[in-house]
């Protein structure tokens, strides 16, 4: 498609995945014109407008031939798996398997049908959380592509009941090229902690309206066998548990409402302005040159709160994102820099930081 009769000049950036090109709109199809609105129905690629300096600008992307398959039985695979491990430990959550203390894993019942029937009993936990990580990384994955980025499916990681007692450390994908600018980046991150969020917080609603008045404790917990785990409170959680949940000092929380507070720390951790995480990723398209004094300060905040606090999962997990990160706190480039984020993006960035701040805690966990 030659769109060249519609442009004052133009630029070529070719990657592995895709050809970007910088084009600057003649002033006659600025508005833009008629013309210009039909020719773009035939570019093989998406483009957005990008206003600079007085000047309008077209931000097109064509991908390239040769695209890598994905492995797709795999990441069912790994999705099949983090099912089974969540049920499973979902079924102690809700008392249809039995737990072990002491071995540090749910005995497994005999016969195996008594079994299958107790793991049932977890998709109640199960299903929720697997759709809050699958939303979150979908809001990533759609808008990777919407933009033409070479993006992998999600990897769901299933673990053991030992050592992490919800069956899950999560789900990732692979952003696998280079983005074109700080628009992009933005758009992409902040996907994912939105998406997620619309389904954990009616999951916690939902679960807190089914959980019942505990005696002997205050706040949230969750009971593991006879083992109490307090759960953190956040603003959020404290406003929803004073609209839906029971009227009560202490909350025996349902496992559907332990799979929305968990949808809410996962979206508070990856808004953490750090490194590679989402946080991180939207820190550097709005404030490029605060992002790593502010990842700086924000690292050292995580160690003061696991001295302060006494919860090593916040040493834990600094140093995961120190090793995510390959030790270094600098964001990696994108190709244009210099091209201004959009105001919509920059309002859309305090409801980021609106986000994480309604959804912290200090003291996720407690025993």
């Amino acid at each position: 498609m030659d769109l060249s009769p519609f442009l004052l000049a133009w630029r070529t950036i070719a990657v592995r995945d895709r050809e970007v090109v910088d084009a600057l709109v003649h002033p006659a199809h600025r508005g833009p014109s008629p013309e210009l609105v039909r020719a773009l129905k035939h570019w093989p690629g998406s483009w957005y407008w990008s206003d600079e300096d007085g000047e309008r600008h077209l931000v097109l992307t064509r991908p390239r031939p040769g695209a890598r398959r994905d492995r797709w039985p795999l990441h069912i695979l790994l999705f099949l798996a983090t099912l089974f491990t969540t049920a499973w430990a979902g079924a102690v959550f809700a008392g249809t398997l039995d737990y072990a203390p002491w071995l540090g894993f749910p005995v497994v019942p005999v016969p195996a049908g008594e079994f299958l029937g107790g793991l049932a009993g977890g998709l109640v936990f199960s299903a929720p959380l697997l759709a809050i990580l699958l939303a979150h990384e979908l809001g990533h994955y759609t808008v990777a592509r919407r933009y033409d980025l070479d993006v992998s499916p999600p990897y769901f990681i299933p673990v053991p009941f030992f050592p992490s007692f919800i069956g899950t450390m999560g789900a990732f994908i692979r952003l696998r090229t280079i983005v074109t600018d700080r628009r992009q980046l933005f758009d992409v991150a902040v996907a994912g902690p939105f998406a997620g969020f619309a389904l954990a917080l009616p999951a916690l609603c939902w679960g807190l309206a089914l959980s019942a008045p505990g005696a002997g404790f205050e706040g949230m917990v969750l009971w593991l066998g006879g083992t109490a785990v307090h759960l953190g409170d956040s603003l959020l959680t404290l406003a929803v548990r004073a609209l839906a949940g029971p009227e009560a000092p202490g909350i025996a929380v349902h496992p559907l409402a332990f799979a929305g507070w968990l949808g809410m720390f996962v979206t508070m951790l990856n808004l953490l302005p750090i490194a590679q995480l989402d946080g991180g990723h939207i820190l550097f398209a709005a404030l490029p040159r605060l992002q790593q004094r502010v990842a700086l300060g924000f690292l050292v905040l995580i160690g003061v709160l696991g001295w302060l606090s006494g919860w090593a999962g916040w040493w834990i997990f600094g140093v995961f994102v120190l090793l995510l990160s390959r030790g270094r706190l600098a964001h990696p480039p994108v190709l244009d820099a210099y091209r201004p984020l959009p105001n919509s993006r920059r309002r859309l960035a305090w409801g980021a930081l609106a986000l994480f701040v309604v959804t912290f805690s200090p003291v996720p966990f407690r025993i």
